[in-house]
């Protein structure tokens, strides 16, 4: 018979697809320093952080909360209406995106049909801030720059910087711009950079398949990742059609293709800095 800790040390020794599961809520990211916290985008996995949140200051109205939209397509905001600091009194939301209209995103949500509580109700203070594309601003100690994806409708990226420290998030993107030249003033999103998280929800096939539906594969993070010396990626954003099985499927083929690059340079002498990469589980925390 198995011990406990046996039990657990096999458990941990699984891979995602077999025990756990790469996760299954749509995107909401947290970037913490040591005295801001910024939320990314406010899909379905705002909901826990809020309760997390509630833990501290938002649990006693007392409040500063600020989140990054990327842009307004239902998946990433779908977890607002379930935010518990929303409905606390004293605690304030910061909403920024570039695009202007973040006051009608809060007036489509916040009604009825779609739900029950509106707009005026909710107990918190709510302040929208309207970012200027490829101008550096600051919350707290952390500065942010926005940058241009390639996505059907305008979406932006963010590149953290705080103390030599550079993090890059690179969600919801088509990635139909590769070259330095294509890229032009969004090149920056992309290099200098210690953790870039990318969007993975297709396999290269189904980007094919699927032209302007606005996501990539994760070889078009590797290519940038290669060329520009991003130290670390993540890739996130499955399809959430796809059965844990195809997301490692969809890993394992990144892996073939990444190494299929590493031994063409070893075969032609060319220098390759290798990175590190893989894809994202539902809860983990990289420290940078």
């Amino acid at each position: 018979m198995s011990t406990r800790s046996q039990i657990q040390s096999y458990l941990k020794s699984l891979p995602p697809h077999l025990f756990g599961g790469y996760g299954g809520n749509t995107p909401c990211v947290e970037v913490r320093s040591d005295t801001a916290r910024v939320i990314i985008d406010a899909g379905s996995g705002i909901r826990q952080l809020g309760y997390e949140l509630l833990g501290g200051p938002c649990g006693k109205g007392q409040g500063d909360v600020h989140i990054l939209f990327t842009h307004f397509h239902w998946d990433h905001l779908i977890g607002l209406p379930f935010f518990t600091p929303i409905f606390i009194p004293g605690n304030t939301l910061h909403l920024y995106c570039v695009e202007g209209n973040t006051q009608q995103m809060l007036e489509t949500v916040f009604q009825k049909p779609y739900f029950p509580v509106p707009l005026n109700a909710l107990g918190s203070k709510i302040i929208t801030h309207v970012l200027e594309p490829r101008k550096q601003f600051s919350i707290g100690d952390i500065s942010i720059t926005p940058y241009k994806l390639d996505h059907p409708d305008p979406c932006w990226g963010y590149k953290f910087e705080h103390q030599g420290k550079v993090y890059s998030h690179c969600v919801d993107t088509e990635c139909t711009r590769v070259s330095r030249e294509a890229l032009g003033l969004d090149l920056p999103l992309y290099q200098n950079v210690d953790l870039m998280v990318f969007d993975a929800q297709y396999t290269l096939m189904e980007t094919i398949e699927k032209v302007n539906w606005g996501h990539a594969a994760a070889s078009l993070g590797i290519d940038i990742a290669l060329r520009e010396n991003v130290k670390r990626v993540l890739f996130m954003h499955f399809d959430p059609a796809a059965p844990d099985e195809r997301i490692k499927a969809a890993e394992q083929q990144a892996r073939r293709y990444y190494l299929s690059q590493l031994k063409a340079a070893q075969k032609t002498g060319k220098p390759f800095r290798e990175v590190d990469w893989g894809f994202a589980i539902e809860g983990m925390t990289v420290e940078l």
